[in-house]
């Protein structure tokens, strides 16, 4: 995703008092959708994704940022939303994540544990071994851990 798009979504998203949580494109065949994961504090409902895919569809009339057809999916990031930014991390100190590295830092490339803070560009978690310091950006993939 062109990250000039990906911030220009997350304005217009910011203007119904939403948050972006990931924007994808993916392809089935010749079929394309733009999917579009929103989120706010205390989580979205049916109604908030309805009005960010109106709000957007319009947007994405007018400016046309996207050569060729596609379809446009505004759902929520789910049970398991993914983490992406240092505030994400943030906000969800406490629950339980699942931290994918790039490379493998001390023979570990995946973690699972509760976070516990954000240090600066440091993420904390906690595992049953012990807390790791991991860098934002070593992180390839991270996701809340579903608690049922």
């Amino acid at each position: 995703m062109e990250e000039r798009l990906y911030n220009a979504i997350a304005q217009q998203v910011a203007a119904l008092a939403c948050e972006l949580v990931d924007v994808r494109m993916t392809r089935t065949g010749r079929a394309v959708a733009l999917q579009v994961f929103v989120d706010r504090e205390g989580g979205v409902n049916i109604d908030d994704c309805a009005a960010v895919s109106r709000h957007l569809s319009a947007w994405l009339d007018v400016e046309n940022p996207i050569a060729g057809h596609y379809r446009l999916e505004v759902s929520s990031p789910g049970v398991d939303r993914p983490l992406k930014k240092a505030a994400d991390f943030q906000r969800f100190v406490g629950k339980q994540a699942h931290i994918e590295l790039h490379t493998a830092a001390h023979g570990r490339k995946r973690l699972r544990g509760e976070l516990l803070a954000m240090d600066g560009d440091l993420v904390v978690i906690r595992e049953a071994d012990g807390e790791w310091r991991v860098a934002l950006a070593d992180i390839a993939r991270a996701k809340l851990i579903p608690q049922w």
